[in-house]
């Protein structure tokens, strides 16, 4: 394995949108190959044609490019050696390897019907068994272990329906060691036979994942905690393929929880609390549900990724921004948890709020003028600019910035209510008119010499000036709070305010 280059793959089944669960198992696989100089692979795992949905495939190819985890390979990002990546185009391969684990002995033919199984289950329900087919319940069914080898081979000639299910021994110890949760250990009793190959002709997810990582030279797979339970049947099939000695390494992820930390994080609880769990918005193509996605709603992608990032894994310090490329250099399995990782919604609209500060405010002025556009703003770039750079300091979103900041291009028609009914008094007319009169007769108009000549007018009439600050701002705003408010002034320029200023003492 030492001398081995590092080949990882993401897996997804394209039966719905790609979970942010997905997207952060996708991230962790990019991460760790990137680390390691190696390889990492995108294959679509469409066994399972009843649950197909269409748009999902390239829901999941447009996921990926929007989050900048590109890979090297596969469905969607060209072809490498290991071609094709989609399991469906793959089909004829796996029956080869089916037929491989029957004549040594570790796989059968079974026969049972759909009625057949439920009647063992029933039965065994009442005799206080097991409901699974394992090394007991096998021998009462309709299978290559019970049948004459002659009735077996008849059954087949004559297309009777069967599947392939491995044979899993009766009272064993199975070991798989895990990078992240160390050794886990599990009894082959509490293990059933899990079908491989089905009657469509189509492999299992345990038959198929495990060929095409074998020959695509998977070395670590990363997948989520969910699959866990299947990994002691997976080591199981890499020893009877007689492939044990390139095996790849296992490396489980923690759930991702819900915001009160009780059960997996679902669809239903950003629908319940307003967030989204899909990166991208889904149209839904059988029940046209439209759910939101991170996209959609004004997130930063590197913004995305770096939340995603930290939920489950920790850096080696206190640091919490860090670029794609930090990210590589930092990543390493062990400091991957085992437990469950919180979601806080707060905390994604944080570092969105931190990647937006960081933006230079001459590329969110870019990205902000389509919409000045469409509401019909005038100002030149200059002036735009630098609102922006006033604004952003208290946005979290791009798509906030207009009413955020609306008031650099537009007077207020409204007043914040609160602010007036708490502020506004009989002196309060008095001190607007003179401070109004003030800044008509001021040379200079920057936000350092208007801040003194506010603080010299509020002293000069008895009045502190924390008393008379949030009014001035609805004054000029109409809002009750937003950036520095001598900046707001300064950038108006002294027309503009004094405008305002007449503006709120003729409404008053």
């Amino acid at each position: 394995m030492e001398n081995r280059k590092v080949r990882v793959r993401f897996a997804p089944s394209p039966t719905g949108p790609l979970h942010i669960g997905g997207v952060r198992t996708a991230l962790y696989n990019y991460l760790f190959a990137k680390k390691h100089g190696g390889d990492f692979l995108l294959r679509i795992e469409d066994t399972d044609q009843d649950r197909f949905v269409p748009g999902a495939e390239n829901y999941i190819i447009e996921s990926l490019k929007w989050c900048g985890i590109c890979p090297n390979e596969g469905v969607g990002f060209g072809d490498g050696h290991h071609a094709p990546y989609r399991q469906s185009e793959r089909k004829p391969m796996y029956r080869a390897y089916a037929e491989q684990l029957i004549a040594s002995g570790n796989a059968y033919y079974a026969f049972d019907t759909k009625e057949e199984l439920d009647e063992m289950r029933k039965r065994m329900e009442v005799s206080g068994g097991t409901h699974a087919y394992n090394a007991i319940t096998r021998q009462t069914m309709k299978n290559s272990l019970t049948l004459p080898e002659d009735d077996v081979k008849q059954r087949i000639e004559a297309g009777q329906a069967y599947v392939v299910r491995i044979k899993i021994p009766r009272n064993e110890e199975v070991r798989v060691l895990d990078l992240i949760r160390g050794w886990v250990i599990v009894q082959s009793s509490q293990m059933d036979d899990k079908v491989l190959f089905k009657s469509d002709g189509m492999p299992t997810y345990h038959l198929a994942n495990i060929v095409d990582d074998y020959t695509m030279q998977i070395t670590h797979v990363i997948r989520g905690e969910e699959w866990l339970p299947s990994a002691p049947l997976h080591v199981l099939l890499y020893r009877y393929l007689g492939w044990e000695n390139v095996m790849p390494q296992f490396a489980h992820l923690p759930l991702l929880l819900k915001p009160d930390g009780n059960g997996k994080l679902s669809k239903r609880d950003g629908d319940r609390l307003g967030f989204p769990v899909f990166p991208l918005e889904w149209n839904d193509p059988a029940t046209k549900e439209v759910s939101s996605g991170y996209r959609e709603r004004g997130y930063f992608p590197d913004a995305f990724i770096n939340m995603l990032a930290l939920l489950g894994w920790h850096s080696s310090g206190n640091q919490e921004l860090f670029t794609l490329e930090e990210l590589v250099n930092e990543f390493s399995l062990e400091r991957v948890s085992k437990a469950g990782a919180k979601f806080d919604p707060e905390k994604a609209k944080w570092f969105n709020q931190q990647y937006l500060r960081k933006r230079s405010d001459e590329e969110l002025t870019e990205l902000w003028m389509p919409e000045l556009t469409e509401k019909g703003v005038k100002a030149d770039q200059t002036y735009i600019r630098k609102a922006v750079h006033l604004i952003k300091e208290k946005g979290n979103f791009l798509h906030e910035f207009w009413s955020l900041g609306s008031y650099f291009f537009i007077a207020p028609e409204k007043y914040d209510a609160d602010v007036m009914k708490k502020r506004w008094s009989e002196g309060s007319s008095k001190f607007i008119a003179e401070l109004k009169g003030a800044f008509e007769t001021m040379e200079g108009f920057s936000s350092a010499t208007t801040e003194v000549q506010f603080k010299t007018t509020a002293e000069k009439m008895g009045i502190p000036p924390g008393q008379v600050m949030q009014l001035l701002r609805v004054c000029i705003s109409g809002l009750g709070g937003g950036p520095a408010l001598f900046g707001i002034i300064e950038l108006l320029g002294k027309d503009e305010v004094v405008r305002r200023l007449e503006k709120m003492l003729d409404v008053k």
